[in-house]
This record gives C-alpha cells, sequence and structure tokens, in this order.
C-alpha cells in the first residue's frame, strides 16, 4: 500500500513539474529591475528612519534649552521647541513645502503643490519642464513623499533654534504667530534657494554654494534672526545683575545627548539614500562633535580652571553645527578641524556676546549663528570631490573661487534671515505685542502662558500680582 502512495506520489510530481518549469523558463526574473526595487526599499526605509530622527532633535532641544532657564520657565521653554510639531507639521504640508521645493523663480517655489497636490509616491520625474532640464528628480530612488516628509523635520526644528534667545520673556501668543509667518516667509524661501530646483544659491542651477545638511539654511538663518529677535525684544528685566545659572544641567545633558544621535539622521539622512556617502557623513558627524566637545573642555580647564559639564554639552552641540555643512564634502581628517576651530570660535563668541550686553538668553546666535557661518567657510575650505563627486573642490584642493562663492551665500543668508525677522516682529509688535507683562515675567513663564509648572512648587518663589 505505502509503495503504490509513493508511486502515485512521484507521479503527480513529475507530471505537475513540467508546466512549472515551462513558466519558470518563460518567465525570467528581470534582474536590473529587482536591484532596482531592492535599493528603493532600502533608500527609502532610511530615509523614514532618519526623518524620525531629525523630529526626535526637536524634543532634544526642547530638554537642552529647558535645562539652562530658571525653573518657573521649564515648560514654557519645552513648549517652545513643542509646539513646532504641531504648526509647522501643518502648514508644510498645506503651502510650506510647495514654496521650498516647487519649481518657481530663483528666489521662492511655485504653488502647485499646495496642500501636496501632485506629491505622491514617484520617484522620478516630477520636476521635469524646469529648469536645470536634466534635474527631474530630488532624490531617485525614494518617493516623492518621503522626501517631502524628510524636509518637514527640517523645517520644524529650524525656528525652534530661535527660541532660545527670546527665552523667558516672549508671549507664547506671538512666539506662535512669529514662526507660523517666519516658516513661511523667511525658511521657506531660503531652502529654496539653497536646496530647491532653479534655486539662486545652490547647486541646482544657483551660485553654486555648498550646504551639505543646513548650514546657512537651518543655523545661519536661525542664528542670525535670533540675535535681531534679541535685540528688537529686549533683555530680560534680570538681566544681567540677576540672572541665574542653569535649574538642571542633567536637562542640558539629555538634550545635547539627544540632539547628537538625531544629527545622524540630520547629516547622513542629508545623502538622500543609504550607501558610501550617507557613511562618510555619519563619521564625519560623529568625528567634528567628538573633537568639538573636547576642545571646549580644553579651553575651559586652561583658562577657567575646571571642565564644565555644560560646557561638553555646548561644545558638542557647536561642533554638530559646524559639520553639517560640510558633512557629505569632506575628509573625517577634515572633520576634526572643522569641529575644533568652529568650537574655538564659538567659545570666544559666547564671550564675546556677554561683553556687548545682548541677552540671546541661550547663547543661540554665537552656537547656531556662528557656528554656522564657521561651518560654511570650512566647507569652502576643506571641500574634495574625493568624497563627493557631486560636490565641488574648496580652497584647500585647488579652487579660491568656491570660498568667495559660500562668502556671497552666506551674506545673502544674513539678509535674508535679519531683514524678514525684523519686519515679522514689528508686525507682531504693532498688532498683538510681544512681550509678556513684567509682573508675569517675574512671576514666572509657566504660570502666566500655560497655567501650570513643570515642579509643582505651588507658586512659592513667585511675585503675585496681589504683592506688585
Amino acid at each position: 500500500m505505502l509503495k503504490k502512495v509513493v508511486m502515485i506520489g512521484a507521479i503527480a510530481l513529475v507530471l505537475l513539474a513540467g508546466p512549472l518549469i515551462g513558466n519558470a523558463l518563460a518567465a525570467p526574473v528581470d534582474v536590473n529591475a529587482a536591484i532596482s526595487n531592492a535599493q528603493t526599499a532600502a533608500d527609502t526605509a532610511f530615509m523614514l528612519i532618519s526623518a524620525a530622527l531629525v523630529l526626535l532633535m526637536t524634543p532634544g532641544l526642547a530638554f537642552f534649552y529647558g535645562g539652562f532657564v530658571r525653573s518657573r520657565n521649564v515648560l514654557n521653554t519645552l513648549m517652545m521647541s513643542f509646539v513646532l510639531m504641531g504648526i509647522v507639521g501643518v502648514t508644510w504640508i498645506l503651502w510650506g513645502y510647495s514654496l521650498a521645493f516647487a519649481p518657481g523663480n530663483p528666489f521662492i517655489g511655485g504653488l502647485q503643490w499646495l496642500g501636496l497636490n501632485g506629491v505622491g509616491t514617484e520617484l522620478t520625474d516630477y520636476l521635469k519642464g524646469s529648469n536645470p532640464a536634466d534635474f527631474v528628480s530630488y532624490a531617485p530612488t525614494i518617493p516623492h513623499l518621503a522626501f517631502m516628509i524628510y524636509q518637514a523635520m527640517f523645517a520644524i526644528i529650524t525656528p525652534a533654534l530661535i527660541s532660545g534667545a527670546i527665552a523667558e520673556r516672549m508671549s507664547f501668543t506671538a512666539y506662535s504667530l512669529f514662526v507660523l509667518l517666519w516658516s513661511t516667509f523667511v525658511y521657506s524661501p531660503l531652502a529654496h534657494m539653497v536646496w530647491g530646483k532653479g534655486g539662486f544659491i545652490g547647486l541646482a542651477g544657483g551660485l553654486g554654494a555648498l550646504d551639505f545638511a543646513g548650514g546657512t539654511v537651518v543655523h545661519i538663518s536661525s542664528g542670525v534672526s535670533a540675535l535681531v529677535a534679541a535685540i528688537v525684544l529686549g533683555p530680560r528685566k534680570t538681566f544681567p545683575d540677576r540672572l541665574s545659572p542653569p535649574h538642571s544641567v542633567p536637562f542640558i545633558l539629555l538634550g545635547a545627548g539627544l540632539l547628537w544621535f538625531g544629527w545622524f539622521g540630520f547629516n547622513a539622512g542629508s545623502a538622500l539614500a543609504s550607501g558610501s556617502l550617507a557613511t562618510i557623513a555619519f563619521v564625519n558627524t560623529n568625528t567634528a562633535a567628538a573633537a568639538a566637545a573636547l576642545t571646549w573642555l580644553i579651553l575651559e580647564k586652561v583658562l577657567r580652571g575646571k571642565p564644565t559639564a555644560v560646557g561638553a554639552a555646548t561644545g558638542a552641540v557647536a561642533g554638530l553645527v559646524g559639520i553639517t555643512p560640510a558633512a557629505g564634502f569632506v575628509t573625517p581628517l577634515a572633520a576634526i578641524l572643522i569641529g575644533s576651530i568652529t568650537t574655538f570660535v564659538c567659545f570666544y563668541a559666547v564671550s564675546f556676546k556677554h561683553k556687548i550686553q545682548i541677552d540671546d538668553a541661550l547663547d543661540t546666535y554665537p552656537v547656531h549663528g556662528v557656528g554656522g557661518t564657521v561651518g560654511a567657510i570650512l566647507t569652502a575650505v576643506f571641500a574634495t570631490t574625493a568624497v563627493n563627486s557631486a560636490g565641488k573642490n574648496g580652497l584647500l584642493y585647488g579652487n579660491p573661487r568656491e570660498l568667495l562663492v559660500e562668502l556671497a551665500a552666506i551674506a545673502i543668508a544674513y539678509v535674508v534671515a535679519g531683514v524678514g525677522t525684523f519686519v515679522i516682529l514689528k508686525l507682531i509688535d504693532a498688532t498683538v505685542g510681544l512681550r509678556v507683562k513684567e509682573v508675569a515675567e517675574m512671576q514666572g513663564m509657566d504660570i502666566s502662558e500655560h497655567g501650570e509648572e513643570g515642579y509643582n512648587e505651588e507658586f512659592g518663589d513667585r511675585i503675585s500680582v496681589s504683592n506688585k
């Protein structure tokens, strides 16, 4: 009986094998298509993870800034970063992405992608019909939507950086209105000029300035805007004689650690594909941050006698800012120099800011504005096509003209951010006002602006309205 069953099974297999083999021979595997699909899947996964890492930087920034302020202002400071995930998370979909990346003129994108109209899962050809003609996709191995959401995370964190300059005194309503207008009329045009197709400054039909992940678009724009905002808003009532030390150094270290971690998505993700360029950017990011943290600690030890935790965190962030425009254009040895040089300059910029008594509360311009400027200049010095053939050689590799191009890009970013911020702040001041009342500032922004507090102190160290 068993033999009969086995024999019948064998005969059935033989009879079925013929058609199956025939089908396999009739439909050979398209190896190139399979490789292309696998690359698209890998790159898309990498970019979605990178987007999530960049979003994580915004809560990281919230903790970094939150640790520096007084305990009565910690929730307000955290919210000034957190609220950006709501405001820009919506406006980027409605109009921000179109203004930044849709084909338009050299200074701002068009309106054809409003509400993500026409933005889907296509990989290429969505930029056809505009100059330069051979530039048909921002990232040819990932869906258009993946590129869009990755760029959204940059748009979210950039105005959040500005909050460090105006902490502990700007009303939350005015701030929310400010970031709505700033992200629309400053960030989107500048992003288009540097990264958009046909933009006036960048590699896609513009001057040819190098900005791999946001030296001009993110750090110079936010740093300069922070400086202007600090001047227009005026100093805190306790500045400079009654300033308090950071209320939570562990918050600062936690925030710096989250920023460092998220920055891998910020810089490596700007390769817009998994592979060798992303790897180089990843290595350069970590290398520059490490060199920068060490440099700041050494400066503190030599000049002030003791290396501090706040110094280590600030130095690391300064190094991360400095390497941002250069991450995909330079070697790891150059990254060490960029991290160290940027931190050295930022260290003295922080000291200089205190001397001239501008109340940039959390040193946004000395770290992000100065750091972004130095990083952009050093990009033009150390860049090499041996690292990125799509880039350009810098000063040390026989192209001194690139330094002039980068200086022009820096100047444009300063003007766009500085003038745009000034106009927006004056408009808000003339309508809803910029600052909270003095009694609310002294009482603390958490209670006056949000009706809650971070540590349940029950108004114990606050000045009440009745006592004013």
